[in-house]
């Protein structure tokens, strides 16, 4: 009993700390050495010319920064693609295994399900030509498979 209480305690100080914390972050307090207070903001300062222009040099970084930025987009868009792609196809081999493992009249557990592109391809081993049909009925009735290739040998090796 006493136990859970001290937890209690102790869970109950950290999240006191956090909220106190997130409050003082969010109406822009810091530790200023001894002291706790607001911000103060920066006088304005008067310039001859706009601040952090130097003459081309500015244009020019600004320029390389889009490019990069543009570079980056575009590998995260590609790398996103494909993440994606491989998610489908490993959705798909699942579909289609589960199907088979809770399918009664088929033992599933010699055949092996792959997926590329969208096309779904059997290769192992089935006990008769009744589960070999089934194993392939059951594939192609998965929604999203566009094709079954069919790599199955029946009889027990």
């Amino acid at each position: 009993m006493e136990a859970s209480m001290l937890r209690a305690l102790v869970r109950f100080v950290l999240v006191l700390v956090v909220v106190v914390a997130a409050a003082a972050f969010f109406f822009g307090y810091r530790w200023g050495g001894a002291h706790f207070g607001r911000t103060a903001s920066e006088p304005a300062v008067r310039t001859e010319r706009p601040v952090g222009t130097t003459g081309g040099q500015a244009d020019q970084t600004r320029e390389r920064a889009r490019a990069a930025g543009a570079e980056i987009g575009e590998k995260v868009a590609v790398g996103t693609e494909k993440a994606a792609e491989t998610i489908d196809e490993a959705r798909l081999t699942a579909k289609v295994k589960s199907k088979m493992a809770l399918d009664d009249t088929l033992d599933g557990s010699r055949v092996h399900v792959s997926t590329d592109d969208n096309v779904v391809t059997l290769t192992g081993t089935v006990i008769n030509e009744t589960q070999h049909t089934r194993a392939l009925t059951l594939a192609r009735e998965t929604a999203g498979v566009a094709m079954v290739v069919d790599h199955l040998s029946t009889g027990i090796n």
